[in-house]
């Protein structure tokens, strides 16, 4: 069976994640902040705060943003359910965004209507997805802004080891914060994990006292005492994931490399499937990690609803997910906000298909899932 994703678990790694089940320190330990010095070094940035998963990041980096009731960030609606959660969970409201029925990244001519429109709200943040793995144009972005002291959360989940141009993602120099999961379909996986990236010390260490209940030692007082003067979190993320995912990013490169060989012969395999089934569109002048394979379908010409192809191709043994169903239309969010209509979101839903993408493969596969798709889609 080739599931859409699948972790890259080696001996080293194991080996990692023994050593310190054999420590002193299962957690609060030493490998959070080591984890947190090698992940700066990796995305550029001076700053990582390490937690338990990715919407602990997200929910910590609205946090962190000011966001709370009265307030409003900007969210594409293609993007996991936790990117627009997040900004629910500090009371404030969620503007959704249209984005590329060809990409499913946020729509930039959208972004500006939005801004415009709702000029007169607290907007503090926006946050944009760097869906698949393709990176955002986080400058065209800071200059839709145009100055407004609006916060740039980027969520990265799906791109840690990506570039474009000069620009590291992560390195939070276009963007406030940068917002990473690894989970285990991700790049690099830590079991369950997630980390914020940033530039300025004051805010994480903010962060790093939030993921702990914000209890602060007060030693003046006695060495078993503490102070909680604000509400904080459990979403501390334990020694031994820490080591796992230490030992990940020194494979990271490698893991982003196998990825784009294998990307690139779908896209060049996929020439045979034309009209019926296209890649998604790739943007040029980047290098993206790429975290999955989305095809596009033409279900209609096919004759063939999704969820036909999606059993045909398992009864193959092929794993497919779709990415992602537009959050604007969760019954939670049409209870709050009514409904909308996005019609590059639901474009791009409709016709979209998750494919087998993951360093575990090799050519064969790739091969063997195009085949398999040519089978059910092109030659009934």
């Amino acid at each position: 069976m080739l599931p859409y994703g699948k972790q890259t678990i080696e001996q080293d790694d194991i080996d990692a994640v023994v050593d310190v089940l054999k420590s002193d320190f299962l957690t609060t330990g030493p490998k959070v902040a080591e984890f947190e010095a090698a992940l700066c070094q990796v995305t550029g940035a001076s700053e990582a705060v390490v937690v338990g998963n990715g919407t602990h990041a997200l929910h910590l980096a609205c946090m962190a943003a000011g966001l709370g009731e009265g307030d409003f960030a900007i969210v594409p609606t293609l993007t996991f359910l936790a990117t627009a959660n997040a900004v629910r969970y500090c009371g404030a409201d969620v503007i959704f965004c249209d984005v590329d029925a060809d990409t499913g990244l946020i729509d930039l001519a959208a972004l500006q209507a939005l801004l415009e429109q709702h000029a007169d709200k607290s907007i503090k943040a926006i946050l944009p997805v760097h869906l698949a793995g393709q990176i955002v144009d986080l400058t065209a972005i800071k200059n839709l802004l145009n100055g407004r002291e609006i916060k740039i959360i980027a969520d990265a989940c799906h791109a840690i080891g990506g570039h474009k141009g000069n620009y590291s993602v992560g390195s939070s120099t276009l963007e406030d914060m940068s917002c990473f999961s690894f989970h285990p379909v991700k790049t690099i996986c830590m079991g369950e994990g997630g980390a914020i990236t940033l530039n300025d010390a004051d805010l994480a260490n903010k962060m790093r006292t939030w993921r702990s209940h914000a209890m602060v030692k007060t030693p003046d007082i006695g060495a078993w005492a503490y102070e909680m003067s604000d509400l904080g979190y459990n979403y501390r993320a334990t020694d031994f994931q820490c080591a796992l995912g230490i030992s990940q990013l020194q494979k990271l490169a490698r893991f982003a490399q196998k990825r784009q060989q294998l990307v690139s012969l779908y896209n060049e395999l996929f020439a045979d499937l034309a009209p019926f089934v296209l890649p998604s569109k790739q943007l040029e002048g980047q290098e993206p990690a790429w975290h999955l394979f989305a095809a596009r379908f033409d279900f209609d010409a096919i004759s063939k609803t999704r969820d036909q192809v999606m059993k045909a191709l398992f009864d193959q043994g092929i794993g497919t997910q779709v990415h992602y169903i537009p959050v604007h239309a969760q019954p939670y969010y049409t209870n709050l906000y009514g409904e909308q209509s996005m019609l590059g979101a639901e474009t791009y839903y409709h016709q979209t298909l998750s494919l087998p993408l993951y360093p575990l493969m090799d050519e064969a596969d790739v091969r063997s899932v195009v085949a398999a798709i040519k089978a059910v889609c092109v030659n009934k």
